[in-house]
C-alpha cells in the first residue's frame, strides 16, 4: 500500500512539474545575433577614376559595356525566406562580378528549443562552406537537414537574382 501512494504521488509532483515547464522558443534571428562568413579583405590600390567622354556617337560595331568599376560593383541580395519544417532560413550575400564575397543570414528562425541548438550549429559551417564552394553546391550539415535545405534554396535564390549560376 505504501508503494502504491509513493508511486502515486511521485507521478502527480513529475506530471505537475512537466506541466509547468514553458519552453522558450525564440527566434534566432535577433538583431546583430547572426552569423556571416565573408572572405578576408584584401586591400587593392586606389584607380583613379577618369572622367566620362561627352559628344559623339559610338562607334559602330562597338558594344556598351560596363566598366570596370561598375563591372566589380559589390552587391547585396537578398535570397528568399524559405520556410522549413523546424523555421525559417533566409541569407543574404554580397557578391563582386560573378564572386560571393559575403554571406549572412537574414532569418534562422527555430520553433523549438532543440532546432535553435541544431541552427546555431549549423549555421557557421554552411557559411563557410558557401564561401569555399563560391556557390550553392555544399554538403548538407549532418543533423540538419532541413535547414541546409532550407539555406542552400535560399543561397540558390540570391545568386539566381545576381545572376550567378
Amino acid at each position: 500500500m505504501k508503494r502504491v501512494l509513493l508511486t502515486i504521488a511521485g507521478t502527480v509532483v513529475g506530471l505537475v512539474a512537466l506541466l509547468s515547464f514553458k519552453s522558450q522558443s525564440h527566434p534566432l534571428s535577433t538583431a546583430g545575433a547572426l552569423p556571416s562568413a565573408g572572405l578576408p579583405a584584401t586591400s587593392t590600390p586606389s584607380t583613379p577614376k577618369t572622367p566620362a567622354t561627352t559628344g559623339g556617337s559610338p562607334k559602330p560595331g562597338s558594344t556598351g559595356s560596363a566598366t570596370p568599376s561598375t563591372a566589380t560593383a559589390k552587391r547585396t541580395i537578398a535570397g528568399d525566406a524559405i520556410d522549413t519544417q523546424y523555421g525559417v532560413v533566409q541569407v543574404q550575400v554580397v557578391v563582386s562580378g560573378s564572386k560571393i564575397d559575403n554571406v549572412s543570414l537574414l532569418q534562422l528562425t527555430a520553433y523549438d528549443g532543440r532546432s535553435q541548438e541544431i541552427n546555431t550549429a549549423a549555421a557557421p559551417i554552411l557559411l563557410q562552406e558557401t564561401i569555399s564552394a563560391q556557390s550553392a553546391n555544399i554538403n548538407s550539415v549532418s543533423g540538419a537537414s532541413y535547414t541546409s535545405q532550407g539555406y542552400m534554396q535560399s543561397l540558390q535564390s540570391a545568386l539566381d537574382k545576381a545572376g550567378i549560376k
